[in-house]
């Protein structure tokens, strides 16, 4: 689970990303209200998914990126 907490209603984007860079999933992307906010990364759904990823979080001006460790 990614959680996070929007201060104000606007556009979402939260995508995850493999070490090369390269797009793995998009799990969020559309407008949301403001408040606490959470997604769930199903990594079953990738075969050989174990390993470290990075998520990007935009909202608005806002842009957030953190390390996601996926163990099977």
């Amino acid at each position: 689970m990614i959680g996070y907490q929007l201060p104000e209603a606007g556009r979402v984007t939260l995508t995850v990303y493999n070490v090369l860079g390269q797009e793995v999933a998009v799990l969020v992307d559309g407008m949301q209200e403001a408040g606490y906010r959470s997604v769930e990364f199903d990594a079953s759904r990738y075969a050989g998914m174990s390993g470290v990823y990075y998520y990007r979080l935009r909202a608005g001006e806002y842009t957030l990126t953190r390390k996601l460790m996926v163990i099977r």
